[in-house]
């Protein structure tokens, strides 16, 4: 039995031996980091809350803007329409408003022209701006604006103070005509001989009417004259004849008076810088010399036209700022859209252009 004691605390010691030498658990002798109680639970990061959107946050509130010109293939208000639209949706539209333009053709046609602004009062559309076809018209086309609540802006034809009159969420954008009349006939008066070439005493002249009817056509006609009898030139009409704003009439008009009139004719008055080219055709062909033997007149400021001033070929022009009124009228379009006051004109200053 004590045998039998002594074996057991043999092994026993033996078994210690070799726990203490390593023997056991493969994680043995390696030191453990103490742990540290951390929350288990995934941070997240903060959630940022979508505002709620607003009629600001939904994108920019749309204006619908109607423009109606008289005619697409006039070269002056091709130049108007161009940067009228093209104002409005670069300059003036923003992440709050953005202005949605629609420019049609009247095709010269009042008629049409009509249907046209009926359209947009339909649809809806939030101002109109109109280059009529006819001056005559405006009456009808405020009224028809009027019982829409519709505000329009006459540009380039000017109504007359009795319509403009008619209601207050209107007004007219233009140029005073007097003005370019008057400086036609100041750079007649600015030449060393007066425009009196032959010097029979008089000047003997041709005057191209672009219209009329229309008040800036018979504005131009009679202060260009007015502007020479004023300072004690004495004159001679040998033609007036309407042109209708047109290039291919211009030439017609002038070419007959060349072949009636031949060398008498001393200056050739043309109520806008179309006119003036085909006057220009018709000048060449004859065989006659802008600058020599007769002179002619211009207005609008075309590129072209501003051009052939400089070479010599065209006396003179008067500067239609159609970049300014395209501005100010879209700038009276949305005062009127906003319900602010309204003037009755808005008018942009013509500028002489010659050779000097």
């Amino acid at each position: 039995m004590k045998k039998f004691l002594a074996l057991l605390l043999s092994l026993a010691l033996v078994a210690t031996l070799l726990v203490a030498c390593g023997g056991g658990d493969k994680n043995s002798g390696k030191t453990e980091t103490p742990k540290t109680e951390t929350n288990t639970e995934t941070k997240e990061e903060p959630k940022t809350e979508e505002p709620a959107k607003t009629e600001e946050t939904a994108g920019p509130k749309t204006v619908k803007v109607g423009i109606t010109i008289y005619k697409f293939d006039d070269n002056f208000m091709t130049l108007y329409r161009e940067e009228l639209e093209r104002y409005f949706k670069e300059d003036l539209s923003n992440d709050q408003v953005k202005y949605e333009v629609t420019v049609v053709d009247g095709k010269n046609d009042q008629a049409e022209q009509t249907n046209q602004i009926q359209t947009f009062i339909a649809d809806k559309y939030d101002v109109i701006i109109a280059n009529l076809v006819q001056s005559s018209a405006a009456s009808s086309v405020i009224n028809m604006c009027k019982e829409a609540n519709i505000p329009c802006i006459f540009i380039n034809r000017e109504p007359t103070a009795e319509d403009l009159d008619l209601w207050d969420r209107i007004a007219y954008v233009g140029a005073d005509a007097r003005q370019s009349g008057t400086m036609q006939g100041e750079i007649v008066l600015d030449l060393d001989n007066k425009g009196d070439i032959n010097g029979d005493g008089k000047v003997s002249y041709v005057m191209v009417i672009g219209d009329p009817e229309n008040v800036d056509a018979q504005y131009r006609t009679e202060f260009s004259i007015k502007a020479l009898t004023d300072a004690g030139v004495q004159v001679e009409e040998l033609v007036a004849q309407r042109g209708d704003w047109d290039q291919a009439k211009g030439q017609e008009i002038v070419a007959a008076a060349l072949t009636q009139y031949g060398e008498q004719i001393e200056v050739v008055f043309c109520n806008n810088d179309a006119m003036a080219l085909g006057a220009l055709q018709a000048i060449e062909a004859a065989g006659r010399t802008v600058g020599e033997d007769i002179y002619l007149l211009g207005v609008d400021a075309l590129e072209e036209v501003v051009e052939y001033v400089n070479q010599g070929k065209i006396t003179g022009t008067v500067l239609n700022d159609h970049i300014g009124q395209a501005q100010t009228a879209a700038e009276v379009a949305i005062k009127a859209i906003n319900g602010e006051a309204l003037e009755k004109n808005y008018t942009v200053d013509y500028v002489k252009v010659t050779k000097q």
